[in-house]
């Protein structure tokens, strides 16, 4: 199992996913954020078809540090219900995971 993980998430608008991000990484949540957007999004939501437009947000951690990332994401997020999501990273250069983990340390 791989100690590092890339967390996503989106909001509706650039200031919202900036804000998250730099609440994250200045609180050593999150070693960096990418925000990229705006994008596509097609979903369903409350039993209906939509479609729209959002900001996406990719923030890069530790899996030690993934439960107070995802805390600090649902209560600040705009949404009620966002979709958060941490996956592996199964490979990285090693200065940039040293990175990561020393990013992060409380």
């Amino acid at each position: 199992m791989t100690d590092y993980v890339q967390v996503s998430t989106a909001t509706p608008a650039r200031e919202q996913a900036v804000k998250l991000a730099k609440g994250a990484v200045h609180g050593r949540l999150a070693a960096g954020s990418q925000i990229i957007g705006p994008v596509s999004s097609v979903f369903w939501h409350l039993g209906e078809f939509g479609e729209g437009e959002e900001w996406r947000l990719l923030l890069t951690t530790t899996r030690d540090r993934y439960p107070d990332l995802e805390k600090y994401l649902l209560e600040n997020h705009p949404w009620d219900n966002p979709e958060v999501i941490a996956v592996p990273i199964e490979h990285g250069a090693q200065r940039c995971l040293e990175w990561i983990a020393n990013s992060v340390t409380p």
